[in-house]
């Protein structure tokens, strides 16, 4: 599996970025006041909101032409998450378009959002 390429300095994420954990539950209220609740999908949804900035040609590259190779949000890999360093499978990017800004040289910026599970 694909393993969500890191910058020259081995980190997958800059500051700000975020992470987010969410549950798909439903409730059921019923007219004498009682409540049903039930999940849609068994695990949580993961996301992380990755931001790079002033990343060089090459840590540009790199990421665009991963997301390229996942065919935007069609394909699945790895990504270590910044926080607890654990590698996840099964993530995909969020979106079919890749934000990239090329500002000069050494300006480049990127911003995609990365998920876990299913929503």
């Amino acid at each position: 599996m694909a393993l969500f390429p890191k910058l020259k300095t081995t980190a997958v994420a800059q500051f700000p970025s975020g992470r987010s954990l969410s549950y798909a539950t439903e409730i059921l209220r019923f007219i004498d006041g009682t409540e049903q609740r039930f999940r849609r999908a068994g695990a949580p949804v993961s996301r992380w909101e990755i931001s790079l900035s002033k990343l060089d040609g090459g840590e540009l590259a790199a990421i665009r032409e991963f997301f390229i190779s996942q065919q935007g949000r069609y394909g699945t890999f790895e990504f270590m998450d910044p926080w607890d360093g654990i590698e996840y499978q099964g993530c995909s990017f969020e979106e079919d378009e890749l934000e990239l800004t090329l500002d000069g040289e050494r300006s480049s910026d990127a911003k995609v959002t990365i998920r876990r599970g299913i929503a």
